[in-house]
Formats: C-alpha cells, structure tokens, sequence
C-alpha cells in the first residue's frame, strides 16, 4: 500500500433568503444560505468528502445522513472534527488541503484567512496547509444566477507510520 492517498470532494447547495450563511466554519453576513439538513457549509462538507474517499471511507452522506435527525441543524465543524477523528484512527494524518468555492456573490477574498484559522483549529493543523480560494462562475448556470454554491476540495493523506527510506529504496 502506498502511504499517500488523494482524495476529491464536491457538494452544491441551493441558496435561500433568510437562512445563515456558514461557510468555512464562519458566519458570513448576506442576505441569503445555504440550504441543507445540517448547516450546510459546504466547505466543510467538501473537505469532509476529500478526507474520507481518501481514506477509502465512502462520503459524508454515508457517514452522517441527512436522513437522521441527530445531524438536523448540526454545526458542519462538528462533521469536520469527526472525520479528522476518523482518518486519524485509521493511522492517517492530513497534509494538504485545497478548495475552490463557486460563488457569484458575496466576494470572499476578505473572510478566507477567518475561515482559515477556523478550520485549522478544527482539524488541528496548521493554516499553512489549508489552500482556500473563491471563483465565479462568470455569471453562469445556478451560481451565477445566485440561486446556489458549489465547492471543490482535493485532499492529501498519509500514513503516520510511513519511513521515507523504504519508499525511496523502491523508487531506485
């Protein structure tokens, strides 16, 4: 077994006047949220995904379904710090994270370094290791009409227990 693993996250989420926006791990002020059965920061939820298809540990749905009404109305940190609980027993630890959130308004550029202490203080590692970026999509399809947000995560995992030496023997 290799002892690096990537794994990708995706998730959508319709945006509705009057609900918090929690993104990130934050609360955002605008007018609309993001719609789901717990807080449904997709941030955290793509992360949540990367992590565990890494790890082979199917999704968040499968973990924490929508369908059970201990996660209705749950903080996604909470999702978040679980997972990190999860790939860890398994004897994994995180070493990069990057997300790319699609999202027509509002701009996200000043609340990113916020979202980024929050989820490393989540994950329990170090800023320097969680890439976030925001995008449009140029006025295009569901975001852009501003009718919801999309995210995408890629995430890299390792063995805790990995020697550099064994794989380097094998590579020459």
């Amino acid at each position: 077994m290799f002892p690096f693993r990537i794994g990708q996250g995706y998730d959508v989420h319709q945006l509705t006047e009057g609900r918090p926006f929690w993104l990130g791990g934050i609360l955002i002020p605008h007018t609309h949220g993001a719609k789901g059965h717990s807080d449904a920061d997709v941030v955290c939820h793509v992360l949540c995904d990367a992590l565990l298809g890494a790890a082979n540990m199917r999704n968040i749905g499968y973990h924490f379904s929508d369908k059970d009404p201990q996660w209705k109305g749950v903080d996604s940190k909470i999702l978040l710090a679980r997972v990190m609980e999860m790939i860890r027993e398994k004897g994994y630890e995180v070493g990069n994270a990057d997300v790319t959130i699609v999202l027509q308004n509002p701009k996200l550029n000043p609340y990113i370094p916020e979202m980024k202490a929050c989820l490393a203080g989540v994950m329990m590692m170090s800023e320097e290791d969680i890439s976030i970026k925001a995008t449009t999509s140029e006025l295009l399809g569901f975001v852009g009409r501003e009718e919801g947000i999309a995210a995408h995560c890629v995430a890299l995992i390792y063995k805790t227990d990995f020697k550099i030496d064994p794989l380097l023997s094998r590579l020459s």
